[in-house]
Parts: C-alpha cells; sequence; structure tokens
C-alpha cells in the first residue's frame, strides 16, 4: 500500500482533533497517552517513508553469469523458440561494424548486464512531494525516465525507442516497472534477440550501497517463456560518469551487403558444444535447460 504526502497530513490532522476531543470531554490523558496517539498518527504514515532512494551513481558489479562475453551458439538457458534459434543461427559478428551499428546504443532488456556506470535521478512533485519519476541513464545508452505518477502506457502506434517507454509501481520498498514500446536489440551479444513486441517487467531492490536489478522478459516473437536474469550495482556516489561521444566510421565492408549466416553454413555453432563436451542439441534445448532437471538428464 502506498500512502500519499497530502493523506498522512489529513491522518495526522484528523488523530490530533481526536485527541484535542478526548481532552475536552474530560477522558484522563497524560503524557504518555498522548504521545501513544501521536506515535500511532505517525506510524499510519510509514508506507511513505519506507520508499527506498535508488538515486546516485552505481558501478556494475561484474560476475560470472553476466560477464557477456558468451560464444556464438551458447544459448543454454535461454527459452528460445524455433524462430528464436534461427535468427541467432543466422548472426554474424561482424554486422556490429556496420555504420549504421557503431553507434547503436545499448536497449533496455540488455543495457543493465552491460559494463558501464549507471546513474539514477529523480523528479519531486513541488506540492505532494512524492516522487513522480525517476530517470536512468548508462554511459553507452540514452536516457529514460520511469513514470510513477499513474500515467498508462502510449497507443500501439507510438514510437518505438531503443529504452522503451516505462511506468512503475512500489510494492513495498521495491520497485516494479513495466516497459513497453521497445525497438528490437539484443537479450546476448552473440546473436539472441529480442523483437519489438517484448514487454519487460523490472524490479529495483536496494539493501544498503548495493542495488539489484531483475529483468522479467516477455516475448512472444523468440521466446516459449519468459526469460528471467538479474544484474547487480554498487553505490558510489560521485563517481566520474563521461561523455561517451561516437562518430561511425567505415570499416570496409561492402556498400549494401549485410553479414549474416544462411541456414547451416554458420561455422561457429557448434564450438561451445565442443568445449563443454556436450551434444549440440544441449545449446537448442530451449526453456527445458533453465531447469535443475535438466543436469541431469545430460548426466545419462
Amino acid at each position: 500500500m502506498q500512502y500519499s504526502h497530502t493523506s498522512c497530513v489529513l491522518t495526522l490532522h484528523g488523530r490530533s482533533a481526536s485527541l484535542a476531543k478526548l481532552v475536552t470531554r474530560g477522558f484522563p490523558m497524560n503524557r504518555l497517552h498522548a504521545a501513544f496517539v501521536f506515535a500511532a498518527a505517525i506510524g499510519w504514515c510509514a508506507p511513505a517513508f519506507a520508499q527506498n532512494d535508488f538515486t546516485g551513481e552505481w558501478a556494475p558489479v561484474r560476475n560470472q553469469d553476466n560477464s557477456e562475453n558468451p560464444l556464438v551458439g551458447d544459448w543454454v538457458g535461454i527459452p528460445l523458440n524455433e524462430a528464436g534459434i534461427a535468427r541467432s543461427e543466422a548472426w554474424d559478428a561482424s554486422i556490429q561494424s556496420l555504420p549504421e551499428w557503431q553507434c547503436r546504443p545499448h536497449g533496455w532488456a540488455y543495457i543493465y548486464r552491460g559494463p558501464t556506470a549507471l546513474r539514477i535521478w529523480r523528479d519531486i512533485d513541488p506540492y505532494t512531494r512524492e516522487v513522480t519519476a525517476f530517470h536512468a541513464q548508462w554511459q553507452q545508452a540514452a536516457e529514460t525516465p520511469i513514470y510513477l505518477d499513474g500515467r498508462t502506457a502510449p497507443p500501439d502506434y507510438a514510437p518505438f525507442t531503443w529504452m522503451g517507454f516505462s511506468t512503475a509501481k512500489w510494492e513495498g520498498d521495491v520497485l516494479r516497472i513495466t516497459t513497453t514500446h521497445i525497438k528490437e536489440d539484443y537479450l546476448r551479444r552473440n546473436g539472441i534477440f529480442v523483437s519489438d513486441k517484448a514487454t519487460v517487467t523490472t524490479y529495483w531492490s536496494r539493501h544498503g550501497e548495493y542495488l539489484t536489478w531483475i529483468n522479467i522478459v516477455h516475448d512472444p516473437v523468440y521466446l516459449t517463456e519468459p526469460l528471467i536474469r538479474s544484474g547487480e550495482y554498487r553505490l558510489q556516489l560521485g563517481a566520474p560518469f563521461l561523455p561517451h561521444p561516437c562518430t561511425p566510421a567505415d570499416e570496409g565492408h561492402e556498400k549494401g551487403v549485410i553479414p549474416a549466416h544462411l541456414p547451416g553454413k554458420n561455422l561457429f555453432l557448434n564450438e561451445p558444444a565442443e568445449r563443454m563436451k556436450v551434444s549440440p542439441d544441449v545449446l537448442r534445448a530451449g526453456a527445458a535447460a533453465m531447469y535443475p532437471e535438466f543436469k541431469a538428464k545430460l548426466g545419462q
């Protein structure tokens, strides 16, 4: 439950008025009783003060799960459907050297797992003193607002962007964010894509100087099940947040040619299976590879 600044003021006013009536009617009220009533009124407003503050500069905490240097063909644990696997198998890493790709920012479905710092600030209503929006910005991505003012998502024909359109609500001291209108982007930088039909549910949870970021990607085009992944940040207030200018350059590609692999022609697909000493079918197991039972099957 979320209480506004205005409702808390009214609550305190009401409790104070009740206290005054009791005294007027001759009800025996000592200082201890009065303190108890006032404390109860303050407690009624406590949820408004339980909301976390995510503002500041945050440094990514790297770990084995989100190192994001995957081999082409390493799709274990990703619930890809047939279309998602076909799209991934056709991907050629040299596409990122095309001029139109060189300065392309990371999108909302991926950026939280990237290597760059994060800055968050907030907008506050000058009258109610409520937080109406958070803003998130990375060094290699666009700034995006996350609205808490009750607005609804725009219509389907509204423009799609790399960061999408985000609204949020508090669930206790955790912020739940819903993002739509995202351009097609990658989920991992080895050919795994998310379509522009995707919706992303994000949770921000703060524990002291650590921020946990959980993304749940729902994509009816490339995924059979929601993909749930997380990332961690550590607070570094005042850390440098330098600009990230980018100028495309010609890297020698033939004009009009888009790097890609035809079906069955990608020679790199089975390299992860050879390194892990598993069957190539394991790489294409899709959602089954997300669950603990899958590891037991590998041992058979």
